[in-house]
């Protein structure tokens, strides 16, 4: 089970040198990748009443892929978006985007992908929020084109390709895709198209049920079940025993990957996210070899 930690997007602020510290600490603890939350784009709860979402115009959030190529300046982690909201984003940039940091990586890059949640931010981009699953579908199909075909003839809903590619390809033909979410659609999604889901739940009843859904659906499709990589999550709050038994309990769900998110822990600056990251590093040891 390969460990990375969970890019706390929320608290990490806007100067750069924490992010350069954060990127560096975190490969200098072993830990193997970094994912990193999206939105482009936070609603002002008082021009949108009722807004009863976490996050709100005043969270932080840098974006994925600048962020990625500044760390793969700095680091040699893999890079994991967990998730890029997909359908709000035009495909082709997308492929374009995502191919240059496979290349800045070398091939460390995964991209986590999900249908989001924040009709506002869909609207500001110009793109329809009540159909979004179904484009998706459409996506990754061109999205798998685009990396790893000279060039590239498709006509989708809303998007024509006509003998056109991208340049350079990437290092991985194609880039693995991961999708995110909590629902059925999400799950069949994940079975038929995903290299591996993002589970936004725990070890136990629903994750199972979620599992099961996803390998009926894989069978389906003529995949193999086994070969669809699972990133599990743990929230750190202070208990490392509780911690470590969470990642245990991932273990043994069958999770091939872990990611750890230090936000909501109440704290306050960079220094104290890498304290717990490396609490954590001591007890789960992520730089050793996955068993």
């Amino acid at each position: 089970m390969r460990i990375g930690a969970i890019f706390p997007q929320t608290e990490i602020g806007a100067d750069p040198g924490a992010v350069r510290a954060y990127g560096q600490a975190v490969e200098g603890l072993g830990y193997r990748h970094i994912l990193a939350f999206d939105h482009v784009l936070g609603a002002d709860r008082s021009a949108h009443t009722g807004w009863d979402r976490g996050y709100d115009v005043e969270t932080t959030f840098h974006e994925p892929f600048v962020l990625f190529g500044h760390l793969a300046a700095l680091t040699a982690l893999e890079l994991v978006t967990g998730v890029l909201i997909l359908p709000q984003r035009q495909t082709a940039l997308v492929a374009k985007q995502a191919a240059e940091v496979d290349l800045l990586t070398g091939g460390r890059f995964r991209l986590g992908v999900g249908v989001g949640w924040n009709a506002v931010e869909y609207a500001a981009l110009g793109r329809d929020f009540r159909d979004r699953g179904h484009r998706m579908d459409e996506q990754i199909a061109l999205l798998r084109r685009l990396w790893t075909e000279g060039t590239v003839s498709f006509r989708g809903d809303g998007v024509d390709v006509v003998g056109a590619g991208i340049r350079p390809l990437p290092v991985q033909r194609p880039i693995p895709v991961w999708v995110g979410g909590r629902s059925a659609a999400a799950y069949r999604r994940a079975g038929r198209l995903a290299d591996g889901w993002l589970p936004q739940v725990q070890p136990g009843p629903e994750l199972e049920r979620a599992r099961a859904l996803i390998d009926e659906s894989a069978v389906e499709a003529g995949r193999d079940p086994a070969a669809i990589g699972c990133e599990g999550r743990i929230a750190w709050r202070g208990d490392l025993d509780a911690a470590v038994a969470e990642a245990a309990a991932w273990r043994t769900a069958g999770a091939t990957h872990l990611g750890v998110n230090t936000m909501g822990a109440n704290l306050s600056t960079v220094d104290d996210h890498l304290t717990a990251l490396g609490r954590l590093a001591e007890a789960l040891r992520p730089g050793q070899p996955a068993s």
